[in-house]
């Protein structure tokens, strides 16, 4: 479902997969080839939320911003399932893995991956190509060039399963 909210109204770009039971409020823009999954919830009512091309947020996130701070998510970035994404940049090519949580103010760095269930704290910096894990999240070592190509491809590979999503039919 998507919603106005104060006269900001989500701008939703063609080929763009959006799942039953997810809610977009507000000032939210999704670039073309992107997909939001299964009661997902992308809140822009105080700032906005800006997510890049062939980009996937799964099931059950949440992305929200602060009084200051919107949220930017580049290109080819994996969200996944149960994430939250609270007022912080996220670089392109990125893998923020299931129940990570991603902080006020944090920077994601291109081709970096967040663990799942890491926390990464307000106002941290992660440079490019970084796994990161943990709570709180530190780095552990560099991403190489190949990982970050099986990164893009990854999100590629949700463009097509948004496609055949369209085929869904409710049975009951």
């Amino acid at each position: 479902m998507l919603y106005k909210f104060k006269k900001k109204s989500p701008k939703i770009a063609e080929n763009t997969f959006i799942a039953p039971g997810s809610h977009i409020i507000g000032d939210v823009e999704i670039a073309e080839h992107s997909s939001i999954w299964y009661n997902t919830v992308l809140r822009g009512d105080i700032k906005k939320i800006k997510i890049g091309k062939y980009s996937n947020i799964q099931e059950n996130s949440t992305v929200h911003v602060e009084n200051n701070l919107g949220v930017e998510i580049g290109d080819y970035v994996t969200i996944g399932h149960n994430a939250v994404i609270h007022a912080c940049k996220i670089g392109n090519n990125s893998l923020i893995g299931m129940n990570a949580t991603i902080l006020s103010g944090a920077e994601i760095g291109k081709g970096s991956i967040v663990g799942a269930g890491a926390v990464v704290p307000e106002n941290t910096v992660i440079p490019p190509a970084s796994l990161v894990l943990g709570i709180p999240a530190k780095v552990v070592r560099s991403i190489t060039k190949e990982k970050i190509i099986e990164l893009k491809q990854h999100a590629l590979q949700y463009v097509d399963l948004a496609a055949e999503q369209e085929t869904i039919e409710k049975i009951k």
